[in-house]
């Protein structure tokens, strides 16, 4: 079990246990636990139980049902759980918005036991007969089912991109003289896919024995591994190789808009657009979005590597909800390469994530200032991740925001506004002339929630009138803003900038995810905030300031 895997198991056992009337204070652990685990990206099957314990929410009851599922895939507390619930209710239990306490009601009172009943319920407004339901409730929940359906099966690239890498490798070890590649959704980078698919030169029942003696199963097409991860395996003549791994990587919707011919003689993908007098178009952005307008009008030496990041400006510390301190976080940022950390904590609304009052701002600017003292050419940037409250200002008075030398704007709570009201909320945060970043425009979580409603459009334009950058949260389960949306940005002129949004110190390596993303969109190094070196951020920042306050 990978972390994600883990989190999800505590996860289940605390909603389980609150269904069940178990211990509160359990639930609440397990609860704490399972969303503190999300933050971690070291392996936890590595980790000491002296690190396990510095978790928030991690003690040992906890840390023993860790070392449990990860030798057996679950631990008896939650088995117990499971088996004195009926599966459909575990399945209603997953729905986004239904706590235990609302799934009793229609699990006990209305006899429902399937994710099928309760969306029947919804359609012919019975759940509205239910106590804590009205039909605005009933509306969210129908659409939060039809949601999840359309997510079903599908992963995060990130989630994948390991396993399918280490798979990659034991066929191309095994099998040296013939060809593997990936393609399809995975070659483009999706954000969330459905299957890696692999071509190779190689005979199927080559791969078939390499794959079952790993551990494989082969099913309807597929190999799936322990994780369930399904690979499909395509097999090819080598004359046909290249041509078929462009041909089953790109979209339809691209193959259609440059005209692509598969009569045509194949030699390259370079010479294949060189021939439709392209230039040549990276696999990632071969989606049919326009990238053939962008490709004809960009410098693409331009476009973004992930080697152009020069630092990071959205990050979290144990300050707020962070898991390591401001010199562990600087100190690791320093040693991956970069010139500066933006430590973002989050601002004193945000009391579920340990945001901060006044006097613990003033605390930890006298660190920072301590800390830029020890750090030679490195710096950390005193900023904030400031709640955008629901009238749309900003937390603190303009005193403390302007002691700030960077103000990371976002949306945590009311998710659930119309778009006409979540666009002036967002547009007045947007105009407050401490704004440097609106921070994961949509709040979207991949597979997991939509993000709230905006008009994206007018959102760009008043960042656009204001001055302000966009993040592209790199997190794998936000990217957000939305690649889609990142040639109209540049089109008005607003930077953006790749934040992983780190709540420790190797998350801070998400950035890779966030540069992924971006280049789907086409974003360039020159309209990207943190490919800035630290004296023209700085410059930014100061000049947007000074500007936007006269």
């Amino acid at each position: 079990m990978d972390n994600y895997d883990i989190s999800n198991a505590l996860g289940t056992y605390a909603k389980l246990a609150e269904l069940h009337d178990e211990n509160p204070f359990k639930v609440k652990a397990y609860a704490a636990a399972a969303f503190n685990i999300k933050k971690i990206k070291d392996p936890l099957a590595s980790m000491t139980e002296a690190d396990l314990d510095k978790v928030p929410g991690v003690g040992k009851s906890v840390i023993g049902a860790i070392r449990t599922l990860l030798s057996t895939n679950t631990f008896p507390d939650l088995q117990k759980l499971k088996d004195s619930t009926p599966p459909g209710v575990l399945d209603i239990l997953r729905i986004k918005g239904l706590g235990p306490k609302k799934v009793k009601g229609i699990w006990k009172n209305m006899g429902i036991e399937s994710v099928e009943d309760l969306f029947n319920a919804c359609r012919e407004n019975r759940l509205v007969e239910q106590p804590g339901f009205g039909l605005k409730t009933q509306s969210e929940v129908l659409k939060a089912i039809e949601f999840s359906w359309n997510a079903a099966g599908k992963y995060h690239f990130a989630r994948v991109q390991k396993p399918a890498s280490e798979l990659l490798k034991l066929l191309q070890t095994a099998l040296p003289n013939e060809r593997f590649e990936f393609t399809g959704e995975f070659r483009r980078c999706c954000d969330t896919i459905e299957e890696v698919e692999i071509l190779t030169t190689a005979a199927a029942t080559q791969v078939n024995e390499i794959l079952t003696a790993s551990g494989f199963v082969f099913e309807a097409g597929l190999f799936r591994d322990s994780a369930a991860f399904k690979y499909r395996v395509s097999y090819v003549l080598e004359s046909d190789f290249d041509k078929t791994r462009f041909e089953s990587s790109a979209s339809k919707a691209h193959l259609t808009t440059i005209g692509y011919n598969s009569a045509a003689p194949f030699e390259s993908e370079e010479a294949l657009y060189k021939a439709l007098d392209l230039p040549y178009i990276v696999p990632e952005m071969r989606e049919g979005g326009g990238e053939v307008e962008w490709a004809k009008a960009a410098n693409l030496g331009s476009l973004l590597e992930f080697k152009d990041l020069k630092g990071s400006i959205h990050n979290h510390s144990t300050y707020s909800d962070g898991l390591h301190s401001l010199k562990e976080m600087a100190e690791y940022c320093k040693s991956i390469g970069y010139e500066y950390l933006g430590i973002c904590d989050h601002s004193k609304s945000a009391g579920y994530a340990g945001g901060l009052s006044v006097e613990r701002v003033i605390q930890q600017w006298a660190e920072i200032d301590k800390l830029n003292a020890e750090l030679g050419n490195f710096k950390i940037i005193k900023g904030i991740e400031s709640d955008i409250l629901g009238d749309g200002s900003l937390d603190y008075d303009n005193e403390i925001l302007a002691g700030f030398e960077l103000v990371v704007a976002s949306v945590h709570s009311n998710l659930k506004m119309d778009k006409e009201r979540a666009n002036a909320r967002l547009k007045k945060a947007i105009e407050n002339p401490y704004t440097h970043v609106l921070g994961h425009p949509t709040g979207r979580l991949l597979l997991v929630r939509e993000g709230y409603p905006i008009d994206h459009a007018y959102i760009i334009d008043a960042c656009a009138a204001n001055g302000v950058c966009i993040e592209i949260n790199a997190n794998p389960f936000r990217l957000d803003l939305d690649w889609r949306w990142i040639g109209y940005a540049m089109e008005k002129g607003v930077m953006l900038s790749i934040n992983p949004d780190a709540h420790e110190k190797t998350a801070l390596n998400d950035m890779y995810y966030g540069t992924v993303s971006a280049r789907k969109g086409g974003l360039t190094k020159e309209m990207t905030l943190n490919a800035l070196s630290l004296a023209d951020l700085m410059l930014w920042l100061q000049n947007k300031r000074s500007i936007h306050t006269l």
